[in-house]
C-alpha cells in the first residue's frame, strides 16, 4: 500500500538531515505544503529554530507575476517562515532522498485575504463575516482559486497535487483562543451557522427558487433553542430548518461546489504534464464544510484521480467511497486513508499497522500520515516500524 507523508518545506530547508530522515520512515512519497493557511508549527528537529509561525495564508514558493498582474484578488508571498522558492527547495532535497514528491494545496481558507477583502468572505445569518472563509460562490473568488490550484499544484518536479478545503468552508476552524464552545453546536447547528447570505449567495438560493429572507428567517428561527441550550446534538438538519429548505441550499451548495471542484481539476490538468495525478481531500457527507470539502463520491471520482479521507476518527467515511459505481478508464481511482500520527495532537501511532489494515479491508489503497515534520521522535520510530511491517 502506497504511503505518503505529510510535510511543509521549513520542515525541510536548513535542516540537511530531514529528507533521509523521512526517506528512512520507509514512506514512498511526501505530500509537500505548496500554499498553505497560517499556522503555528513545532519543529522538534530543525537545527535552527523549533517553532516556526507562518502568520498568514501564503503561497510557500514565487508566483508566476505575469499571471497575477493587475488582479486585486492574488496570492500572498510568504515571509521568513518561508523565503524564496521554500517549496521548490524542499522538493528536491526530498526527490534527491528518492522520495516522489506531490503537492499539497489549501484553497478556500485565508484569513488574510478575509481581513483586507472582507466582500469575499462567506457571511452567516445574523451578518457576521468569516474572514478565514472566501465565499466560493463569488466569481473573483473561484477565479482565484481555480488559478491558485493550477500554480500552486503543478509545480516543477512534482508528480501530483492533493486539494484541500476545495469547497465550503463554514463555522469551524482552528482560531487563536478560541472562545466559540460555550453552546454546544451539533451538526445541524454547524450547517445552519455556515450558510452564507453575501450577495452571490442570495442571488444563487433566488435561482433555485427560494427567498433568500425566507431561508435567513427560517435559520435564525432553527437555531433560536440551540442558543438556549434546548436541542439535542443529534438533531437532523431538516429538523432544524424544514425539510424542502434544507434541501433547497444543500442543492445550491452542492452544485456551487462541484462546479468549482470540476474546474480546479481541469485547471490543474491542464497546467500539468500528462500522468500527473490530482485527488481532493475529501468528506462523503452532503453538508460538510472546512479543509475535508463536502463532495459526492460518484462525482468526483469522475473528475478526479482520487480523494485523501480523513480516517482519524475511524475508517467509516471510506465506505461510500469504495462502493461508488464509477468507470475510470485505465486507471483505479486512488482512495488514501489519512491518519494522524502525532501522539500530542490525539493521533495514535501505535495502532497504525492495524488502522491501516481496516482501511484496506474498508477500500483504501494509499496511506496518508500527518504529520511527520510535527511528530516526536518517538513518534516517528513507531510509525517507521509500522510502515515497515505494511509490505
Amino acid at each position: 500500500m502506497k504511503t505518503s507523508a505529510f510535510l511543509y518545506p521549513w520542515d525541510v530547508v536548513g535542516d540537511p538531515d530531514a529528507a533521509d530522515r523521512i526517506a528512512e520512515l520507509g514512506v514512498q512519497q511526501v505530500t509537500l505544503a505548496s500554499a498553505y493557511h497560517s499556522t503555528r508549527a513545532l519543529t522538534p528537529r530543525h537545527p535552527r529554530h523549533r517553532i516556526v509561525t507562518a502568520e498568514h495564508a501564503a503561497v510557500l514558493y514565487p508566483p508566476d507575476a505575469e499571471r497575477w498582474a493587475g488582479r486585486e484578488l492574488r496570492p500572498y508571498t510568504a515571509g521568513d517562515w518561508a523565503p524564496g522558492d521554500a517549496y521548490g527547495e524542499a522538493a528536491a532535497a526530498l526527490a534527491d532522498a528518492g522520495l516522489e514528491v506531490h503537492s499539497w494545496v489549501v484553497l478556500a481558507h485565508n484569513s488574510r485575504l478575509g481581513a483586507e477583502h472582507p466582500e469575499t468572505s462567506v457571511v452567516n445569518v445574523y451578518g457576521d463575516r468569516y474572514p478565514w472563509a472566501p465565499c466560493i460562490a463569488q466569481p473573483a473568488v473561484r477565479e482565484l482559486l481555480v488559478d491558485l490550484a493550477a500554480e500552486a499544484g503543478a509545480r516543477p518536479g512534482a508528480r501530483g497535487t492533493e486539494l484541500e478545503s476545495c469547497g465550503w468552508y463554514g463555522l469551524g476552524h482552528l482560531h487563536a483562543h478560541d472562545k466559540t464552545a460555550g453552546v454546544g453546536l451539533g451538526q445541524a447547528a454547524q450547517y445552519l451557522m455556515s450558510l452564507c447570505f453575501c450577495a452571490a449567495c442570495r442571488e444563487g438560493y433566488g435561482g433555485a427558487g427560494v427567498e433568500p429572507e425566507r431561508i435567513a428567517a427560517a435559520v435564525r428561527s432553527g437555531l433560536e433553542p440551540v442558543w438556549r441550550g434546548a436541542v439535542a446534538s443529534d438533531t437532523g438538519i431538516g429538523d432544524l430548518l424544514g425539510a424542502e429548505l434544507a434541501a433547497a441550499t444543500l442543492e445550491f451548495r452542492t452544485g456551487v461546489a462541484r462546479t468549482l471542484q470540476e474546474a480546479a481539476v481541469a485547471a490543474v490538468r491542464g497546467a500539468a504534464p500528462e500522468g500527473f495525478q490530482v485527488l481532493l481531500h475529501a468528506d462523503p457527507v452532503a453538508y460538510r464544510c472546512g479543509a475535508n470539502a463536502a463532495v459526492d463520491p460518484a462525482h468526483i471520482l469522475s473528475v478526479a484521480d482520487g480523494v485523501v479521507v480523513p480516517c482519524a476518527g475511524g475508517v467509516g467515511l471510506l465506505a461510500a467511497f469504495a462502493e461508488a459505481e464509477v468507470e475510470v478508464e485505465g486507471a483505479v481511482p486512488v482512495l488514501a486513508a489519512n491518519f494522524t500520527v502525532v501522539s500530542g495532537m490525539g493521533g495514535s501511532p501505535g495502532t497504525l499497522a492495524k488502522d491501516a489494515a481496516r482501511a484496506g479491508e474498508a477500500g483504501a489503497n494509499e496511506l496518508r500520515l500527518y504529520h511527520a515534520g510535527l511528530a516526536s521522535d518517538g513518534d516517528l520510530g513507531v510509525v517507521r516500524e509500522a510502515v515497515a511491517g505494511l509490505g
